[in-house]
């Protein structure tokens, strides 16, 4: 396949960007999206041109760092896929494709299309841990913990921290984001101790953060990668108002 790609060049996060045109041939429908950047970096090199700058790790859906706008849309066009595992061939040849970092102000380009998610960080840094000493490893069966409570706390740690529901949210809310990590230990008994002093801190952290709020328009449940469900959010909600409340009474 032939393609025209548009790709946000950027050189530092004080210098302001512009969108560079390039044509890349030969791509190969089985190649990932991350690969075929590869190609062109490999083009450019050879020309004595910059390479562009872009995260990635893994490269098999589990890290979350190849995260970039494709044609507008939060690690493109297919659902539930990461940036590195959409293949070239859910493109056509001789089309084009615009290739953009996620637009957010917590998330400040730092150059092309890489982006400082520190934010999602600091979050976590504010309360998404269990900070009680559990020495060795207990047993498995120490703690009975429901099955439906399991299978939803998985569901709220399947989140990879990619950022997506802040690219793909017009508030750039990290709602979504905060809902998870939430989640996966408000539903597990070890989660509780903290529970109610979590979620005020996670909240303020978000909000000074500079992240957007929900107006419950959903975008980020379609752009996750991994379907993290906006269910979680509305626990996320309950979870700050009876925390809230708790903090008034006493």
């Amino acid at each position: 396949m032939k393609l025209t790609l548009h790709v946000w060049r950027q050189p530092n996060r004080t210098t302001p960007g512009n969108t560079v045109t390039y044509v890349v041939e030969d791509v190969s429908p089985d190649m990932s999206f991350l690969e075929m950047l590869d190609e062109l970096n490999e083009k450019l090199v050879r020309e004595g041109k910059e390479p562009v700058a872009f995260d990635h790790d893994c490269r098999e859906g589990i890290c979350g760092a190849c995260a970039m706008m494709v044609n507008g849309m939060a690690h493109g066009p297919e659902r539930a896929t990461t940036v590195c595992q959409l293949h070239m061939r859910s493109f056509v040849d001789g089309q084009e494709i615009t290739v953009e970092p996620w637009r957010a102000r917590a998330f400040p380009v730092m150059k092309d299309l890489v982006c400082d998610r520190s934010a999602f960080d600091r979050i976590i840094q504010a309360g998404g841990f269990v900070s009680v000493n559990t020495g060795g490893a207990p047993d498995g069966n120490a703690i009975p913990v429901a099955k439906v409570d399991q299978d939803r706390s998985m569901d709220a740690a399947a989140c990879i921290g990619c950022g997506a529901c802040v690219a793909a949210c017009p508030n750039a809310s990290a709602m979504l984001f905060m809902a998870a990590k939430v989640g996966h230990l408000a539903n597990l008994p070890q989660g509780h101790p903290e529970r109610k002093e979590r979620v005020r801190s996670m909240v303020s952290s978000h909000d000074r953060e500079g992240f957007g709020h929900c107006t419950n328009l959903n975008e980020c449940e379609a752009a996750c990668p991994k379907e993290i469900s906006v269910e979680f959010i509305a626990q996320l909600n309950r979870e700050f108002i009876a925390s809230t409340l708790n903090a008034v009474v006493r």
